[in-house]
């Protein structure tokens, strides 16, 4: 099949509505750039002729605005430079908090010896943890589609060793230094981790290994310190979902197309800039089955949004069953398709150097059962680019906002492609690791699923298979 640019957005449209996205800088769930983003976002699809329904939601908002540190040496004061905050860890004054530096090598009981005291826990990155315990391949597509052997980094990192927040307060500890270990100093550079738990009542800072040697060597001469960390915060801030619908042939059959609005940086998130594109397809090339597009919020702040699954787009879900259940007159979503993270390049540490490694980053894309998998390899035949791998949902981990579509019983097809700097914070908004053309094969793949699924009878589309448990069976890179 041919895609043309009086079809779909062209290249430079496609290209154009990132730059719009990055005009707004960083997308927090309920920032002003968020709420901009989505603004924007809602009057394109308006500009298409389509209705938008809105969803609102009010939550407690908490946003970074300063945060330092000073060590307080024999020598004078030195200013250590902070690699980013913990989100929703805490908070203090404009003067911060002082006290002395403690380092607590065992994170759960070595905070008793905190008490009035600055905790200080090294965080190291994975070494020895197959990737069979997250993932189970269904298939290797390309052959340098493969995932690592062992899975690591710095978002794997946060979301499985991260301290107990609860313990050090509880010990009297009056802030956390974390250090992040194995990594190199740029690629742990303004990372937004992690993003799943909630307020901790207690701040805590990041800083990187090199940073991490001095905090270290400060603690082992008993020297104190001051951490301050500045929050904006806002108690029923806004923020919202919306969704659009394109109508079939049939209005009681229907395909829903996910993604989020808030995000970090150029590829974190810029799903909805694919869904433009593929909206402006679809109203030219009308479908047998209803296609709704839904733009979910809450990604990033999941202990407020979250029903019935992992995701933020569980919320969506839960509140509006009339559009997928098929219960009661309802309509019935046969399929999925969500779209995250599009035209990532890779980047690695390769020699304690953050570089470049491909100018494509694995696709790692979750298939709900057999059938989706296949149309998915369907849908990639012509590409150009493509590093590609398919998995299973495996030990209840199923990454991104596909899985509430999973876990609600929607078989899917999920791209969920995770570099290092998925989740960091930049001024160029990582623009030097984004890849125009991949994307755009990218949204034509997608666009292809969406036609492909449409074409399939309902009962071979089936339902999703049942979580994968145990080791799962990885074909493996390096």
């Amino acid at each position: 099949m041919e895609f043309f640019s009086e079809d779909m957005a062209s290249k430079r449209t496609v290209l154009n509505g990132m730059n719009k996205m990055n005009s707004f800088g960083t997308r927090l769930t309920g920032s002003k750039g968020q709420l901009d983003f989505i603004a924007y976002l809602k009057n394109e699809i308006k500009k298409m002729g389509l209705e938008v329904y809105s969803d609102p939601y009010r939550f407690n908002r908490w946003e970074e605005k300063q945060s330092s540190i000073v060590l307080h040496g024999m020598e004078g004061d030195e200013s250590i430079h902070v690699s980013s905050p913990w989100p929703y860890s805490g908070q203090t004054g404009e003067n911060g908090v002082t006290g002395q530096l403690v380092y607590c090598p065992a994170k759960h009981l070595g905070f008793l010896g905190a008490r009035g005291g600055i905790a200080v826990v090294k965080m190291k990155d994975f070494e020895k943890v197959p990737s069979g315990v997250a993932f189970n391949q269904r298939s290797l597509i390309t052959e340098d589609g493969a995932i690592p052997k062992y899975y690591k980094g710095p978002v794997a990192t946060s979301f499985v060793k991260f301290p107990l927040f609860a313990a050090a307060k509880a010990c009297g500890a009056k802030a956390m230094i974390l250090i992040w270990e194995g990594m190199s100093d740029e690629m742990v550079e303004g990372q937004y981790l992690n993003f799943i738990m909630g307020y901790q009542g207690i701040p805590a800072l990041w800083v990187n290994s090199t940073d991490g040697e001095k905090i270290l060597e400060a603690a082992e001469r008993g020297e104190r310190a001051t951490l301050t960390l500045v929050a904006e915060t806002e108690n029923q801030a806004h923020t919202e979902s919306f969704y659009a619908i394109i109508p079939g042939e049939k209005d009681d059959r229907a395909i829903i197309i996910n993604t989020h609005t808030d995000g970090t940086n150029c590829v974190e998130e810029n799903g909805p800039v694919a869904l433009l594109a593929m909206m402006k397809y679809f109203l030219k090339h009308k479908t047998e089955r209803t296609l709704i597009f839904v733009f979910v919020t809450g990604h990033f702040r999941l202990p407020n949004f979250k029903e019935g699954s992992m995701q933020a787009t569980s919320k969506w879900l839960s509140g509006h069953r009339d559009l997928w259940d098929g219960k009661k007159g309802h309509i019935k979503a046969v399929a999925g398709v969500a779209v995250e993270h599009l035209g990532c390049k890779e980047y690695k540490d390769v020699d304690g150097k953050y570089t470049c490694t491909n100018d494509i980053d694995v696709e790692l894309t979750y298939t709900g059962n057999k059938t989706m998998d296949e149309i998915y390899k369907k849908a990639l035949e012509g590409r150009t680019l493509a590093r590609v791998s398919t998995y299973a949902g495996h030990n209840f981990l199923h990454f991104g906002e596909g899985q509430p579509l999973f876990d609600f019983g929607i078989p899917e097809i999920a791209l969920v492609t995770a570099p290092d700097y998925l989740c960091s914070v930049a001024e160029n908004h990582h623009m030097d690791k984004f890849n125009i053309d991949l994307m755009y094969e990218q949204i034509e793949t997608f666009i292809k699923c969406v036609l492909l699924i449409d074409e399939t009878p309902e009962k071979q589309l089936g339902k999703p298979d049942m979580y994968s448990l145990a080791l799962g069976k990885v074909k493996t890179g390096a």
